[in-house]
């Protein structure tokens, strides 16, 4: 059984919200993270979740955007043999109106061989990728939330130094929940407390 300690974190200046498990450090503690993103990582299970803001693209239809936007991330990172596992219809969240217009939610999961920082393909892990793709389209924004879940770890890779080559153990095994749940509580917990943020007041 998962014991797993969870807080709400405030991300952005506390603007935004969402549900995290306690076990994931953010990472601007330890390096700088780019303002536009709010980054976490288990450095124990090499898992890790991120946030940011982007300007909404709007020639991307909102069917399939969680799709496009992981299609994006694997040609971003030069991933290799990239392929979509599932991906969700449009979903309407009403509690995330602006103006009375809801945002629009898309979810999309994939596997991809990526390799960690500026280390070359050789050392290249599987890894299962979630995404969210929450359209604000009230203020043209389009919100990513990622997890990244390792599935077979390279004996090259860095991520091997601090949680071992081969298959990943899983979650469960090691007493916690599961990244699609963790990944799933974070999009569901996904608060706006500041619209000001988008540079809108309410």
């Amino acid at each position: 059984m998962a014991q797993e300690v969870y807080s709400q974190r405030a991300l952005f200046g506390g603007a935004i919200s969402s549900i995290i498990p306690n076990r994931f450090q953010d990472v601007s503690n330890v390096r700088q993270v780019p303002d536009h993103q709010e980054a976490f990582v288990d450095p124990a299970r090499d898992e890790s979740l991120i946030i940011e803001l982007l300007d909404l693209k709007p020639e991307v239809g909102d069917n399939g955007s969680a799709t496009w936007f992981l299609q994006d991330l694997a040609t971003e990172q030069e991933a290799e043999g990239s392929v979509v596992v599932e991906q969700s219809g449009v979903v309407e969240v009403p509690g995330l109106c602006y103006r009375n217009i809801p945002a629009v939610v898309t979810t999309a999961v994939g596997q991809m061989a990526i390799s960690k920082g500026r280390q070359g393909r050789e050392a290249q892990n599987t890894v299962r990728v979630y995404v969210a793709n929450l359209r604000l389209k009230g203020v043209t924004t389009d919100v990513l939330i990622t997890a990244y879940e390792p599935i077979h770890i390279n004996p090259l890779s860095e991520s091997a130094n601090t949680v071992g080559a081969g298959l990943a153990a899983p979650a469960l095994q090691s007493g916690h929940v599961p990244m699609a749940e963790v990944f799933r509580l974070a999009v569901s917990s996904f608060k706006i407390n500041d619209w000001n943020l988008f540079g809108s007041g309410p």
